[in-house]
């Protein structure tokens, strides 16, 4: 059978892997200069930039997805773990560093709260469960079906897993102190809705962020592309790189052909990794399509990002690789982003200076620095209100740091609504597809099959399981798995 795949983010990789790796003949059609989708990476006057995901959480999916093939993460990467894992400003200037060692970090629980380290363990208990039941069972769901979650066993554990209760509530069974709260709510403002509206099921966040900790692949996240790349051509998937795809050919109900600028690639299945709205209201026929544009504008999505990559000619004290400035009101923000959605009036930000732990990004002598404010999507997206934001931000690094920076920054480049638009065809410019509330999970997300066309399906992060890079290489090799299954 032979099987294009559209794009090459995490989960087209991966389902390309997979269904040639099963003996189907498998190409890739990439819209861009590299593959990687929106974990591409550029260089400028000395400085490596990766250009999206900068955390490197869940190492156990990565292993468990080279494994299928008979590999290891280690044969094509070294992963480094962060210590402190991050580094959270709050107001006034304060700071606390996340230990990766879990009995410091107990003890940093313990004295913003007596008790907490005790909390800390019951918390972390369950969000194991959930960790373990949701990463190895309920995201590798396909949702095509409520069958899928009919066993007994499987039911019990949903509603073990907190799915109908909100994170807000979860976390104030266990703790009281403020900045306690701020820290393990954070992981929520990049799964696209506030703590009130997003189930606690994914606690297993902080699971994932506290036990299984924060990691860095030597030399830039653009390993992790670089390895998936490899080890799809040696399973032999062919790459077509600046082949953006422009429509389809079908027969009936069937799609037979892909179109590119260059020609037209016969087929006998499609995965579309590609932005779904795009593919499906852009690329498709109104009478091919699983949802109408009215569906798709009624979607709560995810925060777009303003970002920043910044060469800096000096050497940066007082941060560390990962650092969180929660020094502005998070409900505010979140409400500018989810409830009422504009330009956000006193945003937090995150910003990575990833030359603390890899200093062949930069010069030497020189930092590297991501900076990204979470943005609600399709705002109006001008050079002047980026400017505005990032004078902003840099006021606050700068008071937090002591010194000025503005001088020092020798490279500067900026990325926002537009430019995902441009480069990824994102729908409303978002950066990090559908927000995960209860009404957007499992069955309810958009389906990963065409109902119209029967040899059309969709990975990535607009359909299960969701967003980030280790749900979305689960999407690829859940996609390549129901391909296989009903084109026997």
């Amino acid at each position: 059978m032979q099987i294009a795949v559209i794009g090459s983010g995490f989960s087209s990789l991966a389902a390309a892997t997979t269904l040639s790796a099963s003996g189907h003949t498998v190409y890739i059609l990439e819209k861009n200069e590299q593959t990687g989708g929106r974990a591409r990476r550029f260089f400028a006057q000395g400085y490596t930039f990766d250009m999206g995901p900068s955390w490197y959480w869940m190492p156990d999916v990565f292993e468990k997805y080279f494994e299928r093939f008979g590999k290891q993460v280690s044969d094509y990467y070294e992963l480094v773990r962060i210590d402190p894992s991050y580094r959270v400003i709050f107001e006034e200037n304060r700071f606390v560093d996340i230990p990766a060692n879990y009995t410091e970090l107990r003890s940093l629980f313990e004295k913003l709260e007596p008790g907490a380290c005790l909390n800390l363990d019951a918390f972390l208990a369950q969000a194991k469960y959930k960790y373990n039941k949701g990463m190895n069972d309920l995201v590798h769901k396909p949702s095509r079906s409520l069958l899928e979650f009919a066993d007994l066993g499987l039911l019990w554990g949903i509603l073990k897993m907190d799915v109908f209760s909100s994170m807000h509530a979860h976390l104030r069974k266990f703790f009281k102190h403020p900045d306690i709260i701020k820290l393990l709510e954070f992981p929520v403002l990049f799964l696209g809705a506030i703590p009130k509206n997003t189930p606690a099921l994914y606690s297993l966040m902080n699971y994932a962020d506290i036990s299984l900790g924060t990691w860095y692949p030597k030399k830039g996240m653009y390993q992790i592309v670089e390895a998936m790349t490899a080890l799809a051509k040696e399973k032999g998937v062919s790459m077509h790189l600046n082949e953006e795809v422009l429509g389809f050919e079908t027969n009936g109900n069937q799609v037979i052909g892909v179109k590119t600028k260059s020609r037209v690639w016969p087929c006998d299945a499609v995965v579309a990794g590609a932005d779904y709205h795009h593919v499906e209201q852009s690329l498709l026929k109104a009478d091919q399509r699983n949802y109408t544009e009215k569906y798709w504008d009624s979607r709560t999505m995810a925060p777009s990002s303003l970002i920043f990559y910044l060469g800096v000619n000096k050497k940066l004290d007082r941060l560390e690789h990962h650092n969180l400035f929660f020094d502005e009101d998070f409900t505010l923000h979140a409400h500018e982003i989810y409830t009422e959605p504009k330009w956000p009036s006193k945003p937090l930000f995150y910003v990575s200076v990833v030359s603390k732990t890899d200093p062949e990004s930069a010069p030497e002598g020189c930092e590297n620095v991501f900076i990204l404010i979470p943005v609600a999507p399709a705002l109006a997206d001008e050079e002047s209100t980026r400017e505005h934001y990032y004078n902003m931000v840099m006021d606050r690094l700068e008071k937090f740091v002591g010194y000025a920076i503005r001088p020092h920054v020798e490279y500067k480049r900026s990325y926002a609504h537009q430019d995902f638009i441009n480069d990824y065809h994102a729908f409303k410019g978002n950066a990090y597809g559908l927000a995960n509330t209860l009404m957007q999970t499992a069955i309810l997300k958009p389906a990963l099959k065409s109902k119209k066309l029967k040899n059309l399906y969709f990975t990535g992060q607009l359909t299960v399981p969701g967003p980030g890079v280790p749900p979305s290489i689960i999407s690829g090799q859940v996609v390549a798995s129901e391909l296989m299954k009903d084109l026997k």
